[in-house]
């Protein structure tokens, strides 16, 4: 059995200079993310739980970068995982490239079982471990705060939702899971371990021809807050001040009452992009 674990190499503690707002960040300050290690720990504790009544059960951590990202490949074998693997990739590749080279490792080695964290804090989208589990096809639990390790192949994990409420979730092999950062703290590795860790052999993959043709399509793009456009409105025509902020704001507009709406994935779409449009976000 093989249980695999994505790993990515993120800045850590980012300098703003106060007067440019530029910012730098320093290499050797780099790791993985705490939900990243949080991963590393759970898949150590399927291998630990399961290992026994299996045999061998095999920990891959696997990253896809350049060679600086091999750094968290050797943090994770101190640790105790099996077989460090980085694909060579682009640096700041897309996600959707850098989860299809992730997903394609994972399916070539067999993984039943993939860890991820639940996003990583340089850009945080958390779309990587979804776009895992659909190019190889197994289930996916994500945003998990605690995993209860039952027979080999079967978990059973507590997921959070909005409003603080918790969703538990009956899970069997193939799957893909998600973390918190704060669901498990990785085990600190001795120094004899840490030792023969940097001199450990870290395997090499090249991406496949089309992962390295999306790379080049898609390079970095760059980041920024995300910004609504702003709405184009009449001007006010009324004479009165405060008529003409009313009319600006729409205050006394009517507005539509909250509804519930059940209908299937497809007409639940249209009745929201109708509601857009109504609203004016939309064009007609």
């Amino acid at each position: 059995m093989r249980i695999g674990v994505a790993l990515k190499l993120v800045p850590g503690r980012p300098e703003v200079d106060p007067l440019s707002g530029a910012v730098t960040t320093d290499d050797r300050r780099a790791g993985p993310s705490d939900a990243d290690r949080a991963a590393l720990e759970w898949a150590l504790r399927l291998a630990d739980a399961w290992g026994p009544s299996t045999g061998a059960v095999e920990v891959v951590a696997v990253t896809a970068g350049p060679p600086v990202a091999e750094r968290v490949l050797r943090e994770a074998l101190a640790a105790g995982a099996t077989r460090g693997l980085r694909i060579d990739v682009p640096a700041g590749a897309a996600s959707t490239v850098v989860a299809r080279a992730l997903a394609e490792v994972f399916t070539a080695l067999g993984c039943g079982v993939v860890c991820c964290g639940d996003y990583s804090p340089d850009r945080g989208s958390g779309s990587v471990p979804a776009l895992i589990a659909d190019a190889t096809g197994h289930a996916q639990a994500l945003g998990l705060v605690s995993i209860d390790v039952g027979a080999p192949g079967h978990l059973e994990a507590l997921r959070r939702l909005d409003g603080g409420r918790r969703e538990r979730l009956r899970l069997v092999a193939p799957v893909v899971v998600s973390v918190e950062g704060s669901s498990a703290r990785l085990r600190r590795a001795g120094l004899a371990a840490s030792l023969r860790a940097g001199d450990a052999t870290v395997e090499v993959v090249e991406a496949e021809g089309g992962v390295l043709a999306a790379a080049r399509r898609h390079p970095p793009a760059a980041l920024r807050p995300y910004r609504p456009r702003a709405r184009t409105l009449p001007a006010p025509t009324a004479a009165d001040p405060l008529q003409r902020v009313l009319q600006l704001t729409a205050a006394t507009a009517p507005r539509t009452p909250p509804r519930t709406v059940v209908a299937d994935p497809a007409e639940a779409a249209r009745v929201v992009l109708d509601q857009l449009r109504e609203w004016g976000e939309l064009e007609p």
